[in-house]
């Protein structure tokens, strides 16, 4: 029992490993993602206006390619910006990174599900279940490194609750999102991107680059 402790103790104490394993495992799913994006069957391309169809075809494949893309950036970003407000780290927060990352592999998933799938809200919730897995997973790594002390002394009550307030706000515009499907599947990935651009480029005449 000593000897199992110990190690616990001495385990997963490497935050560039992390940090290198972290971003391996977002490089490797944003590559996945343009997998899904065939080029067009030769055989079946005899000229340019036929060129032309087929890849306007691949317009509706290419809107949750682009979410996806955005998703995993806002995502990296975020646990990103975790990273460098801790001092250090120990095993369970490694195991919760991994979590994390497990919910980062299925976005692959869960986009050719919705690419395939584009007017069918089981697709839609499905895609909104991955993002909101993102979500609680990065905020439970968030709130054990708080509670273990592993964050920096620069990391203030306010700092804190600026990370927290971030993951709950886009959380809940993403399931404000999801919930519009009951209406059209179209108007929820409509406003799921005008979300995302929001995070992406953060625009100081709107109010939500402070969350």
């Amino acid at each position: 029992m000593q000897s199992s402790t110990t190690y616990n103790v001495l385990a997963g104490r490497d935050l560039g490993r992390l940090a290198a394993l972290s971003d391996g495992v977002f490089a490797f799913a944003m590559t996945l993602l343009v997998l899904d994006l065939r080029v067009p069957a030769v055989a079946a391309i005899k000229d340019e206006h036929q060129l032309a169809t087929a890849l306007l075809a691949l317009a509706p494949r290419l809107v949750p390619y682009v979410m996806t893309f955005l998703t995993l950036g806002i995502f990296w970003v975020g646990h990103q910006t975790q990273l460098t407000l801790l001092d250090r780290t120990d095993r369970n927060l490694a195991w919760l990174t991994i979590a994390f990352l497990f919910t980062v592999t299925l976005m692959p998933f869960s986009t050719s599900l919705l690419a395939e799938f584009l007017a069918f809200r089981l697709a839609l919730i499905t895609y909104w279940l991955n993002i909101l897995l993102l979500g609680v997973t990065l905020g439970a790594m968030w709130a054990y490194a708080r509670r273990s002390s592993l964050t920096s002394a620069e990391v203030t009550y306010e700092v804190s609750a600026t990370v927290v307030r971030r993951i709950v706000v886009a959380q809940s515009l993403y399931a404000f999102g999801a919930a519009l499907c009951a209406f059209n599947t179209y108007v929820s990935i409509v406003f799921i991107v005008v979300v995302q651009l929001n995070y992406v480029l953060a625009p100081r005449i709107w109010p939500l680059d402070r969350l």
